[in-house]
């Protein structure tokens, strides 16, 4: 007979992640399922239960994410089907929907989803080291992290860091790496909406990214075939996932580096998105070994680069641009190109990209994770903190505001992502990806503003629950969508054998301010 008491399998256990709560069903075929099961009313929290799919926050406090405009507070927002349906007096709007799911909203402050531009979402199998060796990582051990994971377990490292995205307020991911589909339908099912950006290079030798590697560079060669190969990537995630989920899912094409790419691939890349109507994304002056390299055999600086080849536009989001010059920073707003800050990650190396000079040329700024932490609550703090100091204002400390930032994680993010008029604030008819603060916690009461209470002094943990196309993805901090424990105790075990492997190899020791002495 089966012993039936066996632990299941990672890939049984990555197949739980679709079930619905409470009944052990497996999400359908995420090809196939047009209705995901979070998509019923879970009955958690305070008032009736919906008999149409209608929710109702009443006397709550709307943030709705537009810089310039007061919360609005002592409101009702209601939500029928994906989309926001009203937002006025709690009376009226109850009549209005008189079978709507009432959820008391006095002690909560409603803000738009969070939306990261930029994430490298298997990297979090590095959590806890990636941050604190400069980059690339100097920290100079035999055997890296990633190297000792399984496909399966690669997923589960992606999970893992989805889960921290909703947990910290995001409802929106854009995922930036290479080979995306075999990890596509594991991130599906965690709610989230999501952007695969199937990254790309052309360049037959390695990245160029740290001072050993530039010196040991040659001119470059690039492969007609890597190129074909790419691109048929993009094709294919593109066919197999793009609109899917109610729309929820859409693939972009990208480009991995400046420095490990061909004019062909710019031209192909950019032709890909303008063909169907898409963003597109590339790693930007991240490093000085990738500026060294592009002086020496391009004669140009990386932005210029792009320039020259016609990838520099409104629909290009442009990662980190940490050491970008005058003349890139004029050539990147003069094409209107979107920057990705990945603030939190930027001030981990030890860098503060120039975000003032570029909002002045005409820059829209998102924001991003990056690898590591997903946690989009600290990139807007860092974000505001280190662009205040980088400002020469004459009063400092007084731009940007909160609401300038939130501005950049939701509704440029919108922008970014090409959904700028259905994402990105709470207003009626827009899509209903909300986060709900809980605001009675000692650290938010009393509070001027509660967006500016939450920023300055709040937590990720404050975040109760998460609306993504009108359905709870977390209701009153439980994730509804996937079995987080047993996916978490997973994660333990790999964790745990793979960094027992790499201290083996090398101890991770840190080096202590006094040896740099």
């Amino acid at each position: 007979m089966k012993d039936v008491s066996l632990p299941m399998t990672r890939r049984q256990l990555l197949a739980r992640t679709g079930a619905a709560l409470g009944t052990g069903l497996l999400l359908p075929d995420p090809l196939s399922a047009s209705i995901s099961p979070w998509s019923e009313p879970s009955g958690l929290g305070s008032g009736k239960a919906s008999s149409n799919g209608t929710v109702v926050f009443t006397h709550t406090t709307v943030v709705t994410g537009d810089a310039h405009r007061a919360p609005l507070k002592d409101v009702a927002l209601a939500v029928s089907g994906s989309t926001i349906a009203a937002i006025g007096p709690t009376g009226p709007i109850l009549e209005q929907f008189p079978e709507a799911e009432v959820i008391d909203g006095k002690q909560k402050a409603l803000l738009p989803g969070l939306i990261n531009c930029h994430a490298h979402l298997s990297a979090s199998v590095a959590r806890g080291f990636n941050e604190d060796f400069s980059f690339p990582n100097r920290a100079g051990l035999s055997v890296m992290p990633s190297s000792l994971l399984s496909p399966e377990e690669d997923t589960l490292m992606s999970v893992m860091a989805a889960l921290h995205s909703i947990r910290c307020g995001t409802t929106t991911v854009v995922e930036y790496t290479g080979q995306i589909a075999p990890e596509a339908s594991e991130l599906v099912k965690t709610g989230l909406r999501w952007v695969f950006a199937e990254g790309v290079n052309d360049r037959v030798e390695g990245t160029v990214m740290s001072p050993e590697a530039f010196a040991a560079s040659s001119t470059p060669e690039f492969s007609g075939q890597m190129r074909e190969e790419g691109m048929q990537r993009i094709e294919e995630l593109f066919s197999a996932w793009h609109g899917k989920h109610g729309g929820r899912i859409q693939v972009f094409p990208a480009v991995v580096h400046a420095e490990n790419t061909s004019p062909e691939l710019l031209q192909a890349v950019r032709a890909f998105a303008e063909k169907h109507d898409l963003g597109y994304t590339i790693h930007l002056n991240q490093s000085h070994a990738e500026i060294q390299y592009m002086m020496k055999y391009h004669g140009v600086r990386p932005a210029e680069y792009l320039y020259q080849h016609d990838f520099l536009g409104p629909h290009l989001f442009a990662a980190h641009a940490r050491y970008v010059d005058e003349k890139e920073i004029a050539l990147l707003g003069q094409t209107k190109t979107i920057i990705s800050h990945q603030a939190a990650m930027a001030a981990n190396r030890g860098v503060s990209p120039p975000i003032p000079a570029l909002r002045v040329a005409g820059c829209p700024i998102c924001l991003g994770t990056d690898n590591n932490n997903n946690d989009m609550f600290a990139v807007m703090k860092v974000a505001m903190l280190t662009e205040r100091i980088r400002r020469n204002d004459e009063y400092p400390g007084m731009f940007p505001q909160p609401e300038d930032i939130l501005q950049d994680a939701a509704l440029v993010g919108a922008k970014a992502i090409r959904q700028e008029d259905t994402l990105g604030l709470l207003e009626v008819g827009r899509k209903a990806d909300l986060i709900v603060l809980n605001t009675q916690q000692a650290h938010l009461v009393p509070s001027g503003r509660i967006l500016s209470a939450w920023l300055h002094n709040g937590q990720p943990s404050d975040v109760e629950s998460v609306m993504v196309d009108g359905a709870f993805i977390m209701r009153d901090h439980k994730i509804l969508t996937v079995d987080e424990e047993g996916l978490v105790a997973e994660a333990s075990k790999v964790g745990k054998r793979v960094w027992a492997a790499v201290e083996q190899a090398n101890p991770v020791v840190p080096p202590g301010r006094l040896s740099w002495r």
